[in-house]
C-alpha cells in the first residue's frame, strides 16, 4: 500500500489527465509490485498545516508499506521558515509513529523561480525561499533517516531548457513536467521498496 501526502503536485493539477507525480510513481510501482494499491491524500493548495490537520491522521488506517511526502510550495508565501520547520518536523514524527516501519520518501521543492508565472523581479527572492525550505527538509531527512529526492537540483539543471514542463497556468507542471518529476523520484522510491 502506497500512501502519498502533499499538495497539488501530488494531486496532478496542471496535467491534462490529472496524473501528478504520485500517479506516475504508482504506475511504476505496479509494474514491479502487481496488486499494489494507492491512497493519494494530496490536496491542491495544501500547506504543512493542512497536512497535519487533514492528511496525517488518515495514514494509519491505510497500513502503508511506502509513504511519500511533497509539501512546502504553498507554505512559502504563508509561513516563516521557523513555522515550516515546526510543522514539517511534526508531520515526520507523526508519520513515523503511525506507519513504522514503512519507508518514507520525501521530495524537496523544485526551483520555482523558472515558472513563467513568477515575475522576473521575484526570481531571486523565490529561489532563496525555496533553498531555505530545502535546507530544512534536508536537515530533517538526515536526522530522521528519510529517503530524500533532490528535485531542486534536477529542476534547476533541466527546466530552463524545457518550457513544455509547465502547464498553461505557468505554475503547475504539465504532463511532461510530472513525468520528469516521477522519473527523478523513481530510483529513490525503487530503493526504498527494496527493488533493484
Amino acid at each position: 500500500m502506497y500512501a502519498a501526502l502533499g499538495d497539488s503536485t501530488g494531486a496532478g493539477v496542471g496535467a491534462r489527465d490529472r496524473r501528478g507525480y504520485v500517479a506516475r510513481l504508482f504506475h511504476r510501482i505496479e509494474r514491479v509490485r502487481p496488486g499494489a494499491r494507492l491512497v493519494n491524500l494530496c490536496v491542491s493548495g495544501a500547506t504543512t498545516a493542512d497536512v497535519l490537520r487533514a492528511q496525517v491522521a488518515r495514514v494509519a488506517a491505510a497500513h502503508p508499506t511506502l509513504l511519500t511526502l511533497g509539501i512546502g510550495i504553498n507554505d512559502l508565501r504563508r509561513f516563516t521558515p521557523e513555522d515550516y520547520r515546526r510543522n514539517y518536523e511534526e508531520i515526520i514524527a507523526r508519520l513515523q509513529e503511525a506507519a513504522a516501519p514503512a519507508p518514507l520518501v520525501v521530495s524537496n521543492l523544485p526551483d520555482l523561480s523558472f515558472a513563467p508565472a513568477i515575475p522576473a523581479f521575484l526570481h531571486e527572492e523565490v529561489r532563496r525561499g525555496v533553498r531555505r525550505f530545502n535546507e530544512i527538509i534536508a536537515d530533517v531527512a538526515a536526522r530522521r533517516s528519510l529517503f530524500l529526492v533532490d528535485v531542486f537540483s534536477k529542476s534547476h539543471e533541466v527546466v530552463p531548457t524545457h518550457p513544455e514542463f509547465f502547464s498553461p497556468d505557468g505554475f503547475h507542471p504539465s504532463d511532461e513536467g510530472y513525468e520528469f518529476w516521477a522519473h527523478a523520484m523513481w530510483p529513490t522510491v525503487k530503493r526504498a521498496i527494496g527493488e533493484q
